[in-house]
């Protein structure tokens, strides 16, 4: 995985420290941008949180659509099939939206 220039913290050994806090949020649950650098001993890193996200493979398992920006919405542009796709599988587990898009994190909250 190429690694993002300008942080100081961007080994692979805190990929894989974001990447198993992604693992472990449970179905029906989301959480921010923020939260999984915190929880991967990365605090302030919210943005290397997306980096990685954005560089996963298409077909990954990592369940990378229950993670959102601290608003709780959903990053991606409302007209992409990105956001199309993540506001689907996150519904699909019973996550819901309110009418202006956004996740009530304080429900989801893992």
């Amino acid at each position: 995985m190429q690694l993002l220039v300008g942080y100081a913290m961007n080994t692979p050994d805190h990929a894989q420290a974001i990447l198993a806090v992604i693992s472990q949020i449970p179905f029906g649950c989301a959480t921010s941008y923020g939260e999984v650098a915190k929880k991967a001993g990365l605090p302030g890193y919210a943005r290397y949180v997306g980096y990685i996200l954005r560089n996963l493979p298409e077909q990954t398992r990592i369940p990378w659509h229950r993670v959102m920006n601290a608003q709780g919405a959903i990053s991606f542009p409302s007209n992409s099939e990105k956001y199309q796709q993540q506001r689907a599988r996150l519904e699909a587990e019973g996550v819901s939206f309110s009418p202006s898009g956004k996740v009530k994190l304080s429900t989801y909250q893992w």
